[in-house]
């Protein structure tokens, strides 16, 4: 084990994590079309309504579904149709209802079962999800979505090795697919062969087209590389258009950083690590920018945020910029001090919305801002049915534990690190817990997976790590992890 205190190298496996995760961007776009069973009248139909929702066209791809399922009710393709069209709209939960339905009508549907197993990633993670891959390829062994997508899942999985070879199964199927190159400049891009990662990457052309993972693998590749300027102008993009994404945020101020452009760091970031919600590498970074115009008095707070004590509990975030109206409202009154302005217009979109998980997940959040905990984790189970990342479960491990359901809280984050083994935050977390229970050896390696997925320079995790070794009477870790600590931790700052 290789521990990297370089803040860049430090975000690379974390952040690839999501560039896996977001690798179906294109499939959703232009997704391939089996022959469909109902005729010809139900395949141009079916056909047209893909062309409607890719335009954006909702209201005229329902008006075509409606006159399909007058043709044929019990079509699984149908059914797929209209639960993307429904997921399209934001309605996740009757998407469920139609996937159900898809899968009635047509238990061995390949289409039908690679949407659920989509569906299951969402919710339940990886691991859950890739039995229902497995069942897709079995219907249709050279679908080239089913390949790219369960090659994806086991990359999320942590499975290189059986990724590769899934691409390869792609690269047979689909020899002129643009997601093989693309896959293979993932799994090159956390080997750390970043050339030919980059090489890859152009192949795809996916960075070209502008779809948002490619442009955070190009990002990546290009902080690796030292084209630091190149890598801010690309997550400059990223962040105007995913203004709720802070693994892009920590990125663009880290190559601010080392492009040596602090006063665009300080004026960009510096309102920002003044918010509860800002994560200590953050502060960190907005420190570093002020220590480097010499401004000890402005460092030295922010380093002291940075290299203190985590927080406890959730915070309420702020508004950002580009954030949907709902959740900018909903935020400025928790903010505020409104918690019944908030939550009462969280139960306003939840009348007009019931059937969207983005809806009951912003719900429980301005319930749990209210400190109504139970309320809260009703909305949150609700948003889970569709889908659960990170965020999503530790707000619902937060909502557990304000509840006094401790161990209901524990559960859930090891099933959540168990169903997504490439969140650092995560395996940090369900460390924390082992330690607190005197586990030291199942901590230790919870926290050398995080590092392995980019951690290593997280201080409060690397200390973790240090008292893991002294409980262990790992003499040679103890040392390993101190010299570490000591590259990493800053000298006292004191203002002048």
């Amino acid at each position: 084990m290789t521990c990297r205190p370089r803040a860049t190298t430090a975000l690379i496996a974390a952040a690839l994590a999501l560039v896996l995760s977001g690798c179906g961007d294109e499939i959703e776009e232009a997704p391939s079309r089996p022959p469909v069973a109902g005729g010809a009248a139900l395949g141009r139909l079916l056909a047209d309504a893909d062309a409607a929702m890719a335009r954006g066209a909702l209201p005229d791809a329902a008006r075509m579904l409606d006159e399909a399922r007058s043709l044929a009710p019990e079509s699984p393709d149908l059914w797929v149709a209209i639960a993307r069209l429904r997921l399209r709209g934001g309605e996740h939960l009757t998407a469920l209802e139609a996937a159900d339905r898809a899968l009635a009508f047509g238990p061995d549907h390949a289409p039908a079962l690679l949407l659920r197993a989509l569906m299951v990633r969402d919710a339940h993670g990886a691991s859950d999800a890739l039995r229902w891959f497995a069942a897709a390829r079995k219907a249709a062994p050279d679908n080239p979505d089913i390949l790219a997508e369960y090659a994806a899942t086991l990359g999320d999985g942590g499975q290189a090795s059986a990724m590769l070879k899934m691409v390869r199964a792609l690269a047979d199927a689909a020899p002129d697919d643009p997601r093989v190159p693309w896959l293979q400049a993932v799994l090159a891009a956390r080997g750390g062969e970043y050339g030919l990662a980059r090489s890859l990457l152009e192949r795809s052309g996916m960075a070209q087209r502008e779809v948002p993972a490619a442009l955070l693998l190009d990002a990546l590749i290009s902080l690796e590389e030292g084209n630091v300027d190149s890598a801010a102008a690309t997550l400059e993009t990223l962040a105007a258009r995913q203004p709720a994404n802070a693994r892009v945020r920590e990125l663009l101020a880290r190559a601010l950083l080392a492009g040596g452009r602090e006063d665009a760091l300080i004026a960009r970031f510096g309102p920002e690590a003044a918010l509860p919600e800002a994560s200590p590498y953050l502060v960190m970074l907005v420190a570093r920018a002020h220590e480097r115009r010499g401004d000890r008095a402005a460092a030295a707070p922010l380093l002291a945020r940075a290299y203190g004590p985590m927080r406890a509990g959730p915070v309420v975030l702020a508004v950002r910029e580009g954030l949907p109206a709902p959740t900018a409202e909903t935020r400025a009154a928790l903010l505020a001090g409104n918690r019944s302005g908030a939550r009462a217009g969280a139960e306003a979109l939840r009348q007009r919305f019931p059937a969207s998980a983005d809806v009951a997940s912003l719900a429980g959040d301005a319930f749990m801002g209210g400190g109504d905990a139970q309320a809260a984790l009703t909305a949150y189970g609700l948003a889970a049915e569709a889908r659960r990342p990170w965020p999503l479960a530790r707000k619902t491990i937060a909502a557990f534990q304000r509840s006094g359901r401790g161990e209901v809280a524990d559960l859930l984050l090891i099933r959540q690190v168990a169903g997504d083994t490439q969140t650092a935050s995560a395996a940090l977390a369900l460390a924390e817990r082992l330690a607190a229970g005197g586990d030291w050896a199942g901590a230790a390696a919870l926290l050398d997976h995080a590092i392995r997925l980019g951690a290593g320079h997280d201080p409060m995790l690397l200390r973790l790590r240090l008292r893991a070794a002294q409980e262990l009477g790992d003499k040679g870790g103890k040392a390993r992890f101190a010299a570490v600590l000591a590259e990493v931790q800053p000298r006292t700052l004191k203002a002048r």
